[in-house]
């Protein structure tokens, strides 16, 4: 073949290929899509302004679907207020990653800034199917919700060392413990209450009894684990101070952290932060990790006033035991939550935790 026929040749494919780029519809070209943003690992809140709400629980579609449900309905409960901190239990083999990639996805269609998130897998939730309950922390931008400031109450732990599915008794027990700490912290009224049951089948009852109990809050029932070596119930919550304090009292009972009111006008959220490992080592570099999320918003371990630890296993917990008090302050540790549950976010992870923090 000529040098003239291959150039013959070569101009027809060009202009070919021109024409069909012309052609080519939009759809068939690729677009990338950006990834969702991070979720933020702490956030600073007006204390005087928080608002707390559970959402409600659903049975239909998956988890990727009941999460966006759940956010959109959280939202539009919420609306003109900035959500800041979102606890979220998942029920079921779903993957828990999926869902701070949902929240952000769902904040930034809504042109909102992300809240911190802190997610881990419990054994069951009280409504068959339903695989996500949410808890939320907002912002008020009008009023002054909590004027006088919080109290932060540890969970109170009524236990029976017989597994039993009839846990409504040990759920009594665990309210009064519950309302005592209430009571002797300055609590005014119930503002949310978490109960953790190592059993559902009294779910109804317990639940009645929550609703009867603290009308005016936000509740959730969880069962952290599917088996259990023992019955027990757990609760924890948050009240309205009847008056303020001088920043933060903590609430003791003998050695026995009851809770920790807290008058500061700011604090710091902190999502879910993971410790990765099974030996000592790696459980204090979790802690210094958690002090280096703190330092940006002005707080650190020792203006810790609430941290919630979710182990995998009974030698975890007596892990995070000796490596807390390299951290805490000692003579006013914060209040502690102790809360052994199904999965983490990673198959590497032995436990995961976080906090709130007075800002300096």
């Amino acid at each position: 073949m000529g040098i003239k026929t291959l150039a013959t040749a070569f101009a027809v494919m060009l202009v070919c290929s021109l024409l069909f780029a012309k052609k080519k519809k939009p759809e068939d070209i690729t677009q990338t899509l950006e990834l969702p943003k991070d979720p933020p690992s702490v956030i600073t809140a007006d204390l005087h302004r928080c608002v707390f709400r559970v959402t409600p629980l659903q049975a239909k579609g998956l988890l990727s679907a009941q999460t966006r449900d759940a956010v959109k309905a959280l939202l539009k409960a919420s609306s003109g207020e900035n959500v800041v901190r979102i606890r979220a239990f998942v029920a079921g083999s779903g993957d828990l990653r999926r869902v701070p990639q949902i929240v952000s996805e769902v904040f930034t269609e809504h042109k909102l800034a992300l809240p911190t998130v802190s997610v881990v897998q419990a054994g069951g939730l009280p409504l068959t199917g339903a695989q996500v309950l949410l808890e939320s922390i907002s912002t008020s931008k009008k009023n002054d919700t909590t004027a006088a400031g919080i109290l932060l109450v540890p969970a109170q732990l009524a236990e029976n060392s017989e597994v039993s599915d009839n846990v409504a008794p040990l759920a009594k027990r665990a309210l009064d413990r519950f309302d005592q700490a209430v009571v002797k912290g300055g609590g005014a009224n119930v503002l949310r209450i978490t109960c953790y049951a190592s059993s559902l089948a009294d779910a109804a009852a317990v639940t009645s009894m929550l609703a009867a109990k603290y009308p005016q809050a936000a509740i959730a029932l969880v069962q952290p684990r599917r088996e259990h070596a023992s019955s027990t119930v757990a609760c924890e919550g948050i009240a309205r101070l009847s008056s303020p304090v001088n920043r933060v009292v903590f609430v003791k009972d003998g050695e026995t952290i009851l809770g920790a009111a807290v008058s500061a006008p700011t604090v710091a959220l902190t999502g879910t932060l993971v410790a990765y490992g099974y030996e000592d080592r790696n459980a204090r570099l979790a802690f210094e990790r958690m002090n280096k999320i703190l330092e940006p918003a002005k707080a650190s371990w020792k203006s810790v006033v609430e941290v919630r630890f979710y182990p995998l296993a009974a030698s975890i917990v007596k892990q995070i035991g000796r490596v807390r008090i390299d951290f805490l302050d000692r003579e006013n540790p914060p209040a502690i939550s102790m809360a052994p549950i199904e999965g983490l976010p990673s198959i590497d992870a032995s436990f995961a935790m976080d906090a709130i923090a007075v800002v300096q």
